[in-house]
């Protein structure tokens, strides 16, 4: 296979906001094939990686360096329009690269309605902050480019919206750099995953579905390697303490060991966001909804809808934007009136409301003040917690809780106003498209507390696997203002308009196979009860020894010796895999080798340790 070059290099890149790092020491390669997908908490520089490729701003040290002639689209996390223009003429000044001949305005102009802007003349400034990034996506895609770099663009677009954009980015011909929460998109997009954590960005050559594999495996073979240091540090740490001395290089080289032992770096577990809550008591009486009506500028956006909520609802609610679907929840939780038809909520019902665009979210504020503001001590299922003590437990830190609303990161920010939302004790929790500019990780955890969440759940959402993993059933918007239900989730919703004939082009929506975000687990053959038989024989075999055999003493001279140049050529080849990132056939090379390197590194360890307590019964 031919060497692909790299057309994009991020090199030993670091960037922070005043005493904040987002990125540490980050080294990147992007070449021509990748179609790079990146995830990590929110905070932890996802947006800033993307912007430091793009050039719209530099890195404190490190250099991006880039091929000659790289054409380059970026859609920014949030984009801005001038108000005093239209919107034809914002997104048309925004395509880059088009040839004077081309009508560009009209290309925008025919592009704009497919996704939701039907009249580009309007002024810029009747945009809502999803439609605005929608008219911004537009532009990435119409720009001529080599690498097309995207911030959530799956943010604000329909089913249908992210369908057509997930057969373009396939059929895309050249990289891409993209940040989304959206799984399914992920598994059916890219073709690496790059993974920020604490400064640090982790490669993996694989899907989403296969990342998650390859994860549990590093983290799993990162454990192993760990709990076996940490076993030979206690046997080293007591030969020291008996006294050893550097009297014979044998000696010599096991103090090294120790003092390395003593030093090496921990495994560092992942932190998760612990959205522990209670729910309040629901009552016999919940949501009564009887032939409700909504239209606007004489647009019929529903009507004649009813539905009796069940106490363990879990619906979630699909359509097209500007189909009513944030309007019904409005209705639902009595914060909009019906023009016909009524809505009778239970007396026990509390509704806790996590709104699309973060309302009532005072930007001014101090993220402690803000949570204070509802309750000083909030009841969780593990007692009575501080205000401060909540935050930390949304990874809002001590120095991130005086910080001002407006300097988190616009998921920090959704992150903060879903604790918001969670520490009143909902007993009906409703959530408008909760998955926009939330991590995955804060988005699994949150599944899960949803699985647990004792009451009701009403959730309008474009992410196909959230829906899958969450609801129960599906209200979907039909053209003429009707809302059919269907059981089970997005996928048996897909199946049910399928069997019953109704129109609708499905075609562009991919089977969905597997298990994605699913709990791995691995399986050990030496179950307890063998694993001690086995213990008991190998006491056994001890002793009945009296000494060392002569292999045995000569195996356990040099053997120490092994480990090292074992370590040290395990660690030579991690750094040539850095080097050879851009060449897939060395890389390849390389990985095997060090996978054979490390599986002997691993026997000479456990060898040692058979060794070592050898040694230990015999003296």
């Amino acid at each position: 296979m031919a060497q692909i070059s790299n057309i994009m290099n991020l090199e030993h890149v670091s960037k922070a906001y005043v005493s904040r790092v987002l990125l540490h020491d980050c080294t990147l390669g992007i070449s021509a094939r990748d179609k790079i997908g990146v995830i990590g908490i929110n905070g932890t520089g996802k947006s800033t990686l993307l912007r430091l490729a793009s050039g719209e701003i530099s890195p404190d040290q490190g250099q991006v360096t880039k091929g000659n002639d790289l054409r380059i689209s970026y859609l920014p996390q949030t984009p801005e329009f001038d108000p005093d223009r239209s919107i034809l003429e914002n997104v048309s000044s925004l395509v880059e690269g088009k040839s004077d001949h081309w009508d560009t305005k009209g290309e925008v102009r025919a592009t704009l309605p497919k996704f939701g802007i039907p009249d580009p003349d309007l002024p810029a400034d009747v945009l809502s902050g999803g439609q605005k990034k929608r008219a911004a996506l537009v532009a990435a895609i119409l720009t001529p480019s080599d690498l097309l770099i995207l911030d959530e663009p799956t943010n604000h677009l329909d089913n249908q919206m992210a369908d057509w954009l997930e057969d373009y980015l396939k059929a895309y011909r050249g990289a891409l750099l993209m940040v989304t929460h959206d799984r399914y998109f992920l598994d059916a997009v890219t073709n690496t995953i790059v993974e920020l954590d604490r400064g640090q960005a982790y490669r993996y050559e694989a899907n989403y579905s296969r990342y998650l594999e390859l994860k549990a495996e590093r983290l799993e073979s990162a454990k192993a390697a760990e709990r076996k240091a940490a076993a030979l540090y206690r046997k080293d740490l007591a030969w020291m303490q008996r006294g050893a001395r550097a009297r014979s290089t044998k000696q010599k080289a096991h103090i090294q060991r120790f003092e390395a032992l003593r030093d090496r770096d921990r495994i560092v577990e992942d932190r998760n966001v612990e959205l522990s809550s209670l729910a309040s008591r629901l009552g016999g009486k919940t949501i009564e909804v009887d032939g409700i009506s909504k239209s606007y500028d004489g647009r019929v956006l529903f009507h004649d809808f009813s539905y009796i909520f069940l106490k363990t609802d879990r619906i979630g609610i699909i359509g097209p934007n500007g189909c009513g679907k944030s309007t019904l929840l409005k209705c639902v939780t009595g914060l909009l009136k019906p023009d016909e038809g009524t809505v009778d909520i239970g007396q026990t019902v509390k509704i806790g409301y996590f709104s699309q665009e973060n309302e009532g979210l005072d930007l001014t504020a101090r993220v402690i003040d803000y949570v204070r503001d509802a309750a000083e001590y909030i009841r969780t299922p593990e007692g009575l917690i501080s205000a401060s003590a909540m935050c930390e437990r949304y990874l809002f830190d001590s120095e991130m809780q005086y910080a001002p609303i407006e300097k988190l990161s616009g998921g920090e920010k959704r992150r903060l106003f879903l604790l918001r939302t969670l520490m009143t004790a909902p007993n009906v929790l409703i959530l408008d498209e909760p998955t926009n500019d939330l991590d995955i990780q804060t988005l699994q955890i949150l599944e899960d507390e949803l699985d647990h969440f004792a009451g009701i759940v009403i959730t309008v959402s474009h992410d196909r696997y959230f829906l899958d993993r969450v609801v129960s059933r599906i209200f979907s918007f039909e053209a003429d203002g009707t809302i059919r239900m269907s059981e089970g989730g997005y996928e048996e919703y897909l199946e049910h308009r399928l069997r019953d004939g109704i129109a609708e082009d499905t075609s562009r929506v991919p089977a969905r196979g597997g298990v994605i975000g699913g709990k791995l687990s691995s399986s050990n053959p030496e179950t307890s009860e063998g694993k001690s038989d086995w213990e008991e024989q190998k006491k056994a075999r001890r002793q009945q020894k009296t000494r060392l055999s002569y292999k045995e003493e000569r195996e356990w001279e040099t053997i120490e010796e092994k480990i090292n140049q074992l370590e040290i050529r395990s660690k030579e080849l991690e750094a040539s895999m850095e080097e050879a990132a851009s060449s897939y056939t060395e890389l390849a090379r390389l990985t095997g080798e060090k996978a054979k390197v490390d599986e002997e590194l691993d026997a000479k360890l456990e060898r040692y340790l058979e060794l070592q307590d050898l040694v230990d019964s015999l003296s």
